[in-house]
């Protein structure tokens, strides 16, 4: 069957393609959003109320369409698309991660689920998408591993969060990245207008590119990029945020876990994708090799470092601390950007806590470390 584009054509062919679960990852990631002739037709869904229990049996021909590029490089390389396919539960994968593209893709009706910080759930019910968080994880000993850094322009003199004052610091409302710098300014004890902030949307090497150029001071990078960046552009520097910013989620459409089929399958994926995350914790240069070398093109070396500079992951046990986080940072947001307040507990659907728990088995974090 064909599948019609209506929203962003040239965006949405580029980013999926439908195939088998345990395919393995290729170097070329976009691909045309026209699925093949043969392919079945999904069965028809039923409406599952979200206080239902979430059914097991997966009818044939349900499909989950994820933007979950770096567990659809683990599955296939553990050997857990087997589990995914003994299941019955079929993939249409999307090289789709964070908060703007998955929205966009949400509001098109073009996916169902993407991998994602906690932000974008908050300015997706902010801006009338209705999704679900269905899976957690964490980083063990986040501040030793924190997700971003605060990269300094080169001949910006910051060595501390006090040094903010008076900074241009890029600056991305709807993003992780913009909720860390209203969390670092808080911390600090700053405001906003102790600071200029400079409205710059992160995408691919932008915070970076705006860093080198000098058009910003202070910019949140990856923490992964950090040693290139310095490297590319001598007398630059960078500081850690003293933040935990290891949120992890799996979000969803509303509709999508009301879909009794889908409901079935995505208790399926949120299983494998709690081992895929594990396995990668046992096997990190499988990890690397799978997804920063083949998919990403990183040469052996930088993606064993990238995978070390990641840090462990964990599976919490419970979701309570992740709860109680997202609702400090909505609150933030919605104070510092004049949103509505919000009560995160209506963006999460905790009957995949324990499903994600039992996957994970004696291997779950509690704690602080969750």
């Amino acid at each position: 069957m064909t599948v019609a584009v209506s929203v962003d054509a040239a965006f949405f062919r580029q980013i999926f393609r439908r195939r088998p679960a345990g395919v393995a990852v290729g170097a070329a990631l976009a691909t045309v959003l026209t699925l093949a002739a043969g392919c079945s037709e999904e069965p028809a869904a039923t409406k599952l109320e979200l206080t239902a229990a979430l059914p097991d049996a997966v009818p044939s021909g349900t499909v989950l369409r994820l933007g979950d590029p770096q567990i659809q490089a683990i599955v296939g390389a553990s050997g857990l698309d087997k589990e995914l396919s003994a299941a019955g539960v079929e993939i249409e994968w999307a090289n789709i991660s964070g908060g703007p593209q998955s929205i966009q893709a949400f509001r098109a009706d073009k996916l169902d689920c993407s991998a994602v910080a906690d932000i974008p759930s908050l300015f997706a019910a902010w801006t009338g998408t209705s999704t679900k968080i269905v899976f957690q994880s964490v980083t063990i000993d986040p501040l030793a591993h924190p997700i971003y850094k605060l990269g300094v322009a080169p001949g910006v003199s910051v060595t501390s969060l006090a040094d903010l004052r008076g900074k241009k610091i890029a600056y991305s409302a709807g993003q992780a990245q913009g909720a860390l710098v209203l969390r670092v300014l808080q911390k600090a004890g700053l405001s906003q207008s102790d600071v200029q902030l400079v409205e710059l949307t992160s995408t691919g090497d932008s915070y970076v590119t705006a860093l080198g150029s000098k058009a910003v001071d202070v910019a949140p990078i990856g923490a992964q990029n950090i040693k290139l960046y310095e490297a590319k552009y001598p007398g630059s520097s960078s500081i850690f945020t003293g933040i935990r910013d290891d949120a992890s989620t799996l979000y969803c459409l509303t509709s999508a876990v009301e879909d009794a089929n889908k409901a079935a399958a995505l208790k399926t994926y949120i299983g494998v994708r709690t081992k895929a995350l594990l396995w990668a914790n046992d096997h990190p240069a499988e990890y690397a090799k799978a997804y920063y070398q083949d998919t990403q093109g990183l040469s052996e070396a930088d993606a064993r470092a990238v995978v070390e500079i990641g840090g462990t992951k964990g599976i919490p046990a419970s979701w309570d601390a992740a709860i109680t986080r997202l609702q400090e940072t909505a609150d933030l947001l919605a104070t510092e950007q004049k949103h509505d307040k919000l009560d995160v507990t209506t963006l999460i659907d905790r009957r995949f806590e324990p499903v994600q728990a039992a996957a994970a088995g004696d291997e779950v974090v509690t704690g602080e470390a969750s």
